[in-house]
């Protein structure tokens, strides 16, 4: 199981992944009302991911902007090399 920590700017213009800080931060269109933004970082980090929706789960932070998933169908480097590959090229 991967476990990855994102930090989450809802009601974003230009959505999109990038590194600020040393941290991941995910920039998603939903805004912080009735799960919406939890459910467009679920989308966003299976499609960067390239595993299927259902794989993703949010395991903490449904109610911050530092969120923890957990990824069932990839591994931990695998995943690590994957967001940071996306997030050089935003």
């Amino acid at each position: 199981m991967t476990t990855i920590e994102l930090r989450v700017k809802p009601g974003s213009k230009t959505p999109g992944l990038s590194i600020e800080g040393g941290a991941y931060v995910l920039r998603v269109r939903g805004r912080a009302v009735d799960g919406a933004a939890n459910a467009d970082c679920l989308r966003a980090l299976a499609d960067i991911l390239g595993v299927p929706k259902r794989r993703v789960t949010l395991s903490s932070g449904s109610r911050s902007r530092i969120k923890r998933f957990s990824i069932d169908a990839c591994d931990q480097d695998a995943a690590e090399r994957r967001l940071l590959e996306v997030a050089e090229k935003t």
